[in-house]
Formats: C-alpha cells, structure tokens, sequence
C-alpha cells in the first residue's frame, strides 16, 4: 500500500525568508524524499526546490509602517490568496516563515482550518513590542527560534518552543574565491574593494541606496583606484542595475549566491544596510559600516518602542557596536564616507573589527548543529514523524 506523500507549505514573503525556507526544504527532502511535497510562496529560491508560488514575493517586502498602510490592500490581497491556496492544497502543516505583518494575517486566515501553523523566526519581542509574544501563543502551534535568548517570552504565555539556531550561521564561505571575483572585476590582489549591499526590500533601495552613492561618490573622488562592487538580491535585481547604472563611475553588479560570497571573501570593507547581510559579512571575515534608513513617521514611533541600542545582530549579542550603525540622520553620504575611509585606511582597524565580528558570532552559536536539519527534525517530531 503506497502511502501519500506529506504535504508541506512553506510560506516566505521576503528574500532572507526565502533562503530559509528552500535550506528547510532541502533538510526535508534528505530525510524523506519522496516522501514529501511542497507547496506555498517564496522566491527564487524557494521555487528551485519545488515551490511554485502564485505571485512574485518582492511586493511583499515591505518595512515601515506608512508603507504598510500604503500597501495594505494588496497585502490582503495577497494573503487571502495565501490562504486559498492552503485551503486547495490542505496541507499537513503550514510552515510561516519570518515576515511577521504578513505571515500573522495569513494565520488569522488558517487557524482553525486543519492544519497546524508553525512559526519559524520569532518577533523579536526583546527589542520591541513585548506583546507580539502573546499573539503568537494565540495564533501558532508551535514556535522556532533561532536566537537562544527568545524562548522565554513566548514559553511564558504557553507557546510551545524549539530553539534551531540561524541558518545564516551555517553559511559555508569555504568556497568563496575572492580572486575569482577580483580577476573578473579587474582588481589586483592588494587593490581595495568596496562592497556596497543597499538591501533587499524595494523600500530600502529607495531609502538607502541615494546616501550610499552619496557615500561611494566621495570615496571615488578621493580614491580613482577603489573597484567598487554591488551585490544585487533578487527582489531588487532589477531596481538596482538601473540606479546603478547611472552611476558616473564604474560599478560591477553581481548576482547569485556564488557571486556574492565571492565578493564578501574579496571585499576591503562593506557599506551594508542592516539586515541579514552583516552577518553574512562577519561569516566572511569582512569588515562593515551599516546605515539604514526608514519613513520619518515610522522612525518617530519606532524611538519609543525600540528597547535595545544596536540594530545589527552580532553588536546586539556582543552589546557593543563593533560595526558603527549610522542609522535615520546619521546614515548620510559625509558621515557613511568617513567610516568606510577609515577602515580603507587602517589595516591594524580591519583586522580587529573582523575579529571582534568573529567572536560575536560564536555568541550567537555559530558552530552548532546544521538550523535547516534541527528546524526539520522539530517540524518531523510536531507532526509525530520524527
């Protein structure tokens, strides 16, 4: 008797989500093969493993609250869609991944309806908004985290909880050939090269990207020499070889995973947007500036609720900014330049910073046990298979 295969939806709405869910996807196809379908929405990547999603995801990466209001409609939209699908398919679990705005209203959409939910990257409720904790308990099934500090908030209003690490820090860079990316932009090995990452979101491309040239274009008047490269995610490939290319010196745009770890192996110094991208960087060994902007609107009520001082997750678990964050009024083109100079040149400052980064990284458990695997197995043994 042939038994039927598990159906799995997995649901991501911004590009870190989907590299998450394809990494979960791939864990569960090692332990079942055949044995397991998948269904839902994602990215690029996400699709690579089978998901085929019903609509293009990079609408949905959205961060502020005025665009959140401004996409509101079509965030329902897409949700209601979200859930459709879910009821077509019935899945046996649905695995929401990170995206908490959208993810919740899908949620809201499916409770009830038979399949269990599963949340996978928790609000980060030590920073902000303690009651999000509550509304998870209310809404999920079961909750994966992966920073070993969120447990205790939502274990405390009754939400079951595994801790499975971040898949970020699985990251394997031992493949990375930085001269592979140096020979193709035309540097020699000693020649500095600036990484310029404005984000994934089309938002932060809007926001971030103008002090960035700012920032880039006074780094090249001083220095004619600098090969600066920008790594384009794939939400905003596009949006970004356009404004790119209107740059009045050269940049190379590159894209796809190979490319990019190649580029961070290569780099001299990053000027990143906050995000999941640093800590990539500090699995490379890359020294950084972080600059982030949001609405003014969103920022004025983001002050009075933000509980920690840093943004960028290896600062938050060191408590220390090891990486300057410029962020809002500070993340302009003078003051961003001035950081990224000063690592350009002092050496003796790179070298500490990517050590400092490297240390805070094993605070935040690089070197355990593979996330994608342990978020497979936690999922296997909640459905009873494991």
């Amino acid at each position: 008797m042939t038994t039927q295969p598990l159906t799995i939806m997995l649901v991501a709405a911004e590009a870190s989500g989907d590299d998450r869910g394809a990494g979960l996807a791939r864990a569960l196809k090692r332990r079942l093969g055949d044995g397991v379908r998948f269904v839902g929405v994602g990215g690029s990547k996400l699709a690579s493993e089978g998901v085929a999603s019903p609509f293009d995801i990079a609408e949905l990466s959205i961060f502020g609250l005025l665009e959140g209001l401004l996409a509101y409609r079509k965030v329902v939209r897409r949700a209601d869609e979200t859930a459709a699908l879910a009821l077509r398919e019935r899945p046996d679990v649905v695995v929401l991944i990170d995206s908490w705005g959208f993810t919740l209203r899908v949620a809201h959409r499916l409770k009830g309806q038979g399949a269990p939910l599963v949340k996978y990257v928790a609000p980060q409720v030590w920073a902000s908004r303690p009651g999000r904790a509550k509304t998870a308990a209310q809404w999920f099934d079961l909750l994966l985290t992966i920073h070993t500090f969120d447990a205790p908030a939502f274990e405390a209003e009754g939400l079951p909880v595994r801790f499975v690490g971040d898949a970020t820090l699985a990251l394997d860079f031992s493949g990375a050939e930085p001269g592979r990316l140096r020979g193709q932009i035309g540097a020699g090995p000693d020649d500095p090269v600036l990484l310029v990452l404005p984000g994934s979101r089309p938002g932060e491309i809007e926001r971030v990207m103008p002090p960035f040239e700012d920032a880039v274009g006074r780094l090249k008047a001083e220095r004619p020499d600098l090969h600066v490269v920008v790594p384009a995610a794939p939400t905003v490939a596009e949006q970004v070889k356009a404004r790119v290319a209107g740059w009045p010196y050269r940049a190379h745009v590159v894209e796809g995973d190979l490319a990019k770890r190649d580029a961070m192996a290569a780099a001299t110094v990053a000027l990143a947007c906050s995000g999941t991208v640093t800590t990539e960087l500090a699995l490379a060994g890359c020294p950084m500036v972080v600059g982030y902007r949001v609405a003014p609107l969103t920022h004025a009520i983001l002050k009075r609720l933000i509980r920690t001082r840093w943004v960028t997750l290896f600062n938050i678990a060191a408590r220390d900014f090891i990486a300057p964050e410029l962020i809002q009024n500070d993340c302009n083109g003078a003051d961003l330049a001035r950081e990224v100079a000063l690592r350009l040149d002092d050496a003796k400052l790179r070298r500490h910073q990517a050590e400092r980064q490297t240390q805070a990284l094993l605070i935040m458990g690089r070197g355990g046990p593979d996330p994608s695997e342990a978020a497979a197995q936690a999922i296997l043994e909640f459905l009873g298979r494991g």
